[in-house]
């Protein structure tokens, strides 16, 4: 069996009109907006004063999210 990049890289671009787009962008937007809804969620529920730096809190639920879709979407499919 031969293994090419296409086999082992789970990224491939995204074509819109003729257009190639990174999916790393398609999987950023939506990981901003999972965090854009978590956070709200939190406030809700916590409040704002539990956070205490909340910069760093959502650019760490962002950075997180990001990576575990990018996970979900280029590792996952592979192994089933």
């Amino acid at each position: 069996m031969i293994v090419t990049t296409k086999d082992i890289m789970g990224l491939q671009e995204i074509t819109l009109g003729g257009i190639y787009i990174s999916p790393l962008l398609v999987y950023a937007l939506a990981g901003f907006i999972l965090t854009l809804l978590i956070r709200t969620l939190l406030h809700v529920v916590l409040s704002s004063k539990a956070l205490w730096f909340e910069a760093w809190f959502d650019v760490s639920l962002f950075v997180i999210l990001t990576a575990l879709i990018a996970f979900v979407f280029t590792v996952l499919p592979g192994t089933f």
